[in-house]
C-alpha cells in the first residue's frame, strides 16, 4: 500500500510540475504572433494582481472540469484517498441548492468510483446521485452510523437518492459491493 501510495504522490507531483511548465510556456511572448510585449511589460499594462488571480484561478479549477477545488481536509484525504480519481482535492459546490454526484463513474479500474468523489456544500444543499448504469450495482451508504442510505445495490441508470444536508458536518459514504476497490466518496458541510 505504501508503494501505490508513493506512486500516486509521484504521479501527482510529475502532473502538477508538467502543468505548470505548460502554463508558463503560454504566458510568455516569444514566437506567439504577440506584439512583442515582454511578460512584465504585460503585467504592468493589465494589472499585475489581475493576471495573477487569473492564473491561480486556472489552476485551481484544470482538474476538476472547470469547478473551483480546495485542497481535502485530512479526514477527507485519509477515507477518499484509496480511490484512483482522488486528486486531494475537493470540488467546491457552496451556495448551491442542488448538486449532482456520478454514481458509477469511470475509476478504480472500471466504473466504481464516485464524481467528484469528494465536494464540499453549504448547509440546506439537496446532493442528488446519478446513477450512471455502468458498474454493475451500487448504492450509496454512510460510513459508521450517518444518515445516507440509498437501499440495495441498483445497476439502472438514470436511478437517483438524494439527500439534503442540514447540518454542518463530514459525511463519509461508499458503495457497500465495491468499498474494497475505492468506491468511495465524501460530503463536507459548512
Amino acid at each position: 500500500m505504501t508503494d501505490d501510495l508513493d506512486r500516486r504522490t509521484f504521479i501527482r507531483t510529475t502532473a502538477a510540475v508538467s502543468g505548470a511548465g505548460l502554463l508558463a510556456g503560454c504566458g510568455g511572448s516569444g514566437g506567439d504572433g504577440g506584439d512583442g510585449e515582454t511578460e512584465a511589460e504585460e503585467m504592468e499594462a493589465t494589472g499585475g494582481d489581475e493576471m495573477e488571480s487569473t492564473e491561480a484561478e486556472e489552476m485551481d479549477t484544470e482538474g476538476s472540469g472547470g469547478m473551483e477545488t480546495v485542497e481535502a481536509p485530512g479526514e477527507v484525504a485519509d477515507y477518499v484517498g484509496e480511490s484512483s480519481n482522488f486528486d486531494g482535492s475537493m470540488v467546491v459546490m457552496t451556495d448551491q441548492d442542488e448538486v449532482s454526484v456520478s454514481v458509477g463513474a469511470e475509476g478504480n479500474g472500471g466504473a466504481f468510483a464516485f464524481d467528484p468523489p469528494a465536494i464540499n456544500v453549504s448547509t440546506g444543499t439537496t446532493v442528488v446521485w446519478e446513477w450512471t448504469g455502468q458498474g454493475a450495482g451500487h448504492n450509496v451508504k454512510s460510513e459508521g452510523d450517518g444518515p445516507l442510505d440509498s437501499g440495495s445495490a441498483v445497476s439502472e441508470e438514470g436511478n437517483t437518492y438524494e439527500y439534503t444536508f442540514e447540518e454542518t458536518g463530514t459525511y463519509l459514504y461508499n458503495c457497500v459491493p465495491h468499498k474494497a476497490l475505492g468506491m468511495v466518496g465524501a460530503v463536507v458541510v459548512e
